[in-house]
Parts: C-alpha cells; structure tokens; sequence
C-alpha cells in the first residue's frame, strides 16, 4: 500500500507542472528543465553519501530524466504540441502492457488492460478536445515523442530491474540531467536571463514536480506494482487539466 500512496503523492506533484510552467512561459524549455532539475537535486542532499553509485546506476538515470525530457522537448520542436503531448501520454500504457518483457513475474490481465485503456482514452480527450489529426509534416516529432514515452516507460521498469541503489542518488541523477539540459539550452535555444520574478516559480517547480516526485516515483516503483502503478498515471492529465481550469489556467 505504501509503495501506491509514494506513486500518487508524486503524480500530484506532476500534475502541478502545467500550472507552473504557464508562470514560466517566456523561460526556454531545456533552460526550464536545467534549473529546475538542478533546483531538484538539492533535495537529496541530506543523502548526498548515497550519491556514490557505479557509472552504470548514473548512466539509467540520465537516461531516465535527461533522456526523456531531451525527445520530449524535441517532439514539441517538431510537431504540433498538442498531437505530440498525447502521444507522450502513452508511458503509462507502456508500463502496463511491457511489464511482462521487463519484469518476468509479472502477468497482464483483462483487468489491467481494461483500466489502461480507460485511461489513454480519458487522457485522449482531455488532452485534444476529442479532436485529433495527424499531420505529416510532424512525423519526425511524433517519433521523438513515441521514444520520449519508451524511454520513461522502461525507466520506470529498470528501476525494480537493475541491482538495487539507494533513491538518495535520485538527487544525482536530477543535477546532472539538469547540468546537461542547461548544455543543451546553450546550443538549441536563444539565449534567455532568469528574472527574480521567475525564480519563485522555479523553486517551486523544482522542489515539487521536478525534484521531491522523482524520489517518490523511485520508491514507488521499486516497492509496487508496476501494472497498477501504470494504470494510477492516467490521474496525471485529468489533475492537472482540473488545477488548470480551478487557477484559472484553461
């Protein structure tokens, strides 16, 4: 049960990433991601001891955090946001139906595939209006976000995978995701100066949905069921359009 109340504490704080982000509109997104994941690092200082793991560990998280955020923000790049975030929102189906591949002694059942699936499709409406078009022209976007939504899915299986680690080292994976975020900031974006306006609204997104929800989501999935931890991500657009729309956002 603990490992289910770890997964929804972190999907509240990701549902809180769109509020912030319409704070941060002006703020280019790898340099957002950058600061915010850096922000987010100081949250494990307190087990910075744990921050001592082999390159292969370090190398899972960046592939996790930098990779994913890297094809996410290049979909965006390429392809209309709205076809491409949907398509991004296709993690938690992954998670659900390659829990098998990863994870051997997990079996899928229709119970599983039946709340999925409920799931994409309430995540199709919220997110498009139930108006969705394919536009060729986006093919190379729809492809970074389809890998965007893999690599976060099989992320988020490795981590009951791999040899054990501690979830203080979250806290080093998040600063050098953010260190090379920032990089590519430098080499793909105009070149952008915080405002101390900005800084509140960053602090905040990099304490919450960028920083505090990656160690719930590493305890979580290490601890429970990765096919219902799957199916419980579904409540990500659905909170997240409801904060939108109490704020006054959408």
């Amino acid at each position: 049960m603990k490992a289910y109340l770890y997964a929804i504490f972190a999907i509240i704080l990701w549902s809180t990433l769109a509020l912030l982000s319409l704070q941060l509109q002006a703020v280019p997104p790898f340099l957002l991601v950058g600061v915010s994941l850096t922000i987010g690092s100081i949250c494990g200082l307190p087990w910075l001891r744990d921050w001592k793991v082999p390159f292969s560990t370090l190398a899972l998280g960046i592939y996790g955090l930098f990779g994913y955020h890297f094809f996410l923000f290049m979909a965006l790049r390429n392809a209309p946001p709205v076809e491409a975030n949907l398509i991004n929102y296709l993690w938690p189906l992954l998670i659900v139906v390659l829990s098998p591949l990863f994870l051997r002694h997990f079996v899928l059942n229709s119970k599983h595939l039946i709340a999925v699936s409920l799931g994409l499709v309430g995540a199709f409406l919220l997110v498009t209006g139930g108006k969705y078009t394919l536009s060729s022209e986006g093919l190379l976007g729809y492809s970074f976000a389809a890998l965007a939504a893999f690599m976060w899915a099989s992320y988020s299986l490795l981590l009951k995978k791999v040899k054990p680690f501690p979830t203080g080292a979250v806290g080093l994976f998040c600063l050098v995701s953010g260190l090379l975020s920032i990089v590519c900031h430098h080499f793909l974006e105009r070149s952008y100066s915080i405002s101390s306006s900005d800084i509140r609204f960053l602090v905040l997104l990099g304490i919450g949905p960028m920083g505090v929800a990656f160690f719930l989501w590493d305890k979580a999935l290490k601890l429970g069921d990765p096919r219902i931890i799957g199916s419980l991500s579904y409540l990500t657009p659905l909170l997240s359009t409801m904060l939108l729309i109490a704020f006054g956002g959408g």
